[in-house]
Formats: structure tokens, C-alpha cells, sequence
């Protein structure tokens, strides 16, 4: 199809939108635009994705408790701002006694301004933190989105339905929801949670997805959890040890790597292939 060079994918969009569309009609019309070549695939990727934001809840894109660094109330500028240029943050939480009792946020730019002030480097970062901004769990990430951009924040503390911390989530998070994962230099390369060991074993991460191992042929459901980690420990009652090992579905699966929060790693296999390899070595 020929389209002129100054076209931009808002005017497509602006022609694509003429009529009033409800729901899935909108995703078929998107569909339809991309199989037309009114849209790119990229851009129609794009819209889709918007479109699944309000399907979304806040639980399903941030980042767990157990996986944000956090500094304990009190800390000293200097060494708030040493560990945001470690670790390369632009927004750290501050909490006190515990991780479910996150009482502010320290920004870069507040840290290196107090850096700059004589005899600030010793002060406590509470002197500078910001307020932080708490939201559920099941918020939907459309409404988040409206919030963020409403209050000029980019970050907020997502607490359970018990108030304590359940993770954290920003406009990154939100953002890579629609246009993929955004990586600089400071991002530590992510871990695949899925490796393929040969002869039908498999490493898994404990956040492995029980919906993806699907495909491995490993079917285990259950209303509560939604990870091989999570699945383990409720069949437990408690986090496995490293070296534990259950059976399911005709699958047997060794805790590798578990500390006393969570499962890390897990090796999964047949079942039959340790039967297989006793009687070998019978």
C-alpha cells in the first residue's frame, strides 16, 4: 500500500478511529488494520497491548518485595546516595523496621543537591525523603497509569489487601507493558526461566510460570499461585530445602537453590528417568 512519507502512525491512527468501537470490535478493527497495511505490525502490537491495560492488575508487573533494594531508615545521605550510584537507581524506598513499613522514598536528584550542602553528608535521608505513594495490589494498570501521570510520580509501593509491602511498580513497568523491556546499562542481564539441560530435564526458575510449562508437558494448576515456586511451597505448607524433592504429573522436580523466602531453582525431570537410571546401574 502506498502512504505518503509525512504520514504518521497518528494520522493512521486518527483514520483507523473514525467510528466508535467497543472491546474486542476495537481489537478486530486493529487486526484488520494490520492485515490491511493500515498499521505496521509494531504499531498494532502497540495498541493491542494498550488495549490490555485495563485487563491488567498492578500485582502482575511489579516488581516483588523480596527484589527491590531499599535502604533502612536512618541511613545517611552519603551512603543512600552510594548505593543509588551502585546499583543505578533514581528513586530508592526508605523504610522502617521492616520492608512492610516503607515510610519514603529518596530521589537522586534530592541526594546529590544535599551532597552539594556543607555538612549534609552525615544528616539522615529522612531529612530529604519524599512521601511515598501506596497502591494496591489489584489495581488495574490503566488507572495506575492515569494516577502517575495525575500526580507526576513515577514510582508507588503496591501493599497487600493486609497493608503490608507486596512489591513495587513504576512507569517503567507500565511503559514496557507496551512497547517491550527497556534495558540500560545498569540492568543485570535476566535470568531465562526455562533452560532446556538436555534428555528431558529442565532448570527452572521459581518463578517459572505454571501456564508456560505447559508446553514442556507439565500440567499443575492450583487457584492460589501462579509460579513452580509458589506451587512447591503450597504443597509443602512451608519453603522447601535445597535437595527436597516432589513428585507430580508423572514429573519429578529437586529444589536446587531455596533459601529461607523463597525457591530459586528447581530441576525437573520424568519421574521414569530416575527409575530408568537405578536400574542401569542394577
Amino acid at each position: 500500500m502506498d502512504r505518503s512519507s509525512d504520514e504518521t502512525v497518528w494520522s493512521r491512527l486518527c483514520r483507523l478511529f473514525r467510528h466508535h468501537y467497543d472491546g474486542e470490535d476495537l481489537e478486530h478493527a486493529v487486526i484488520e488494520a494490520q492485515d490491511e497495511g493500515e498499521l505496521e505490525e509494531e504499531e498494532g502490537s502497540m495498541i493491542l497491548n494498550i488495549l490490555q491495560l485495563d485487563e491488567l492488575q498492578v500485582q502482575d508487573i511489579m516488581t516483588p518485595r523480596t527484589d527491590f533494594d531499599c535502604l533502612p531508615s536512618g541511613t545517611s545521605v552519603l551512603d543512600t546516595a552510594r548505593n543509588i550510584a551502585k546499583n543505578g537507581h533514581s528513586r530508592l524506598p526508605i523504610y522502617n523496621g521492616t520492608r512492610d513499613n516503607i515510610v519514603g522514598i529518596a530521589y537522586a536528584k534530592d541526594l546529590f543537591s544535599a551532597l552539594l550542602t556543607p555538612n549534609k553528608n552525615e544528616s539522615p535521608v529522612d531529612e530529604i525523603m519524599r512521601q511515598p505513594f501506596f497502591v494496591p495490589e489489584t489495581k488495574a494498570v490503566s488507572k495506575l497509569l492515569q494516577e502517575f501521570r495525575a500526580r507526576k510520580n513515577h514510582i508507588a509501593i503496591v501493599v497487600d489487601e493486609y497493608g503490608g509491602t507486596s512489591g513495587l511498580v513504576t512507569i517503567e513497568d507500565v511503559i514496557e507493558v507496551i512497547v517491550g523491556d527497556i534495558e540500560d546499562e545498569h540492568d543485570a542481564p535476566k535470568e531465562e526461566d526455562i533452560i532446556d539441560l538436555g534428555g528431558g530435564r529442565y532448570q527452572l526458575s521459581g518463578r517459572a510460570w505454571l501456564e508456560d510449562l505447559h508446553d514442556l508437558g507439565i500440567h499443575l494448576e492450583a487457584e492460589d499461585v501462579d509460579t513452580i515456586g509458589g506451587y512447591l511451597c503450597l504443597q509443602a505448607g512451608r519453603v522447601p530445602q535445597n535437595g527436597e524433592v516432589f513428585e507430580f504429573d508423572n514429573w519429578r522436580f529437586t529444589v536446587k537453590n531455596a533459601d529461607v523466602k523463597q525457591i530459586r531453582h528447581v530441576i525437573a525431570e520424568p519421574a521414569q528417568n530416575q527409575e530408568d537410571s537405578v536400574s542401569e546401574q542394577e
